[in-house]
Parts: structure tokens; C-alpha cells; sequence
């Protein structure tokens, strides 16, 4: 994680995230219709895609009885 927050940090990190932004920010204003359609399908990806992504901070894989027994 580092490491994507000193690419963020930087001034080529900046960058690019404001040509990132400003062609989202185009592609919504002269293709609205196209982006609303699309809407319910990017819903639904975000589903899995947090669940990949998102789990990751969980400790690893241990079983149920040595989840109930440990202490934090």
C-alpha cells in the first residue's frame, strides 16, 4: 500500500489522476445515455470485485473453532 500512496503522492501520480478524471468527466457528458445503461452492469461488478478485493485485511484462512477460541 505503500507504494501506491507514493505514486498517488507524486507529481506524475497527480497527474494522471487528473487526466483519469477529466476524461471520465468528458465520456459522462457526451455519452450520459451510454453511462446510465451501463449502470446496473458496473453494480453488479463491483460486487465480486469487492469481495476479492475487500477481504484482504481478514487474518488468512483458519478454521472456525480456533476463530471462537482465540482471544484479541
Amino acid at each position: 500500500m505503500n507504494a501506491l500512496n507514493g505514486f498517488l503522492g507524486s507529481r506524475s501520480g497527480l497527474a494522471v489522476t487528473l487526466v483519469v478524471a477529466a476524461l471520465g468527466v468528458y465520456l459522462l457528458a457526451t455519452h450520459t445515455g451510454h453511462a446510465l445503461a451501463a449502470l446496473p452492469y458496473l453494480l453488479l461488478l463491483a460486487c465480486p470485485l469487492m469481495h476479492l478485493f475487500g477481504h484482504h485485511h481478514h487474518s488468512g484462512h483458519r478454521s472456525e473453532t480456533s476463530r471462537f477460541t482465540e482471544r484479541h
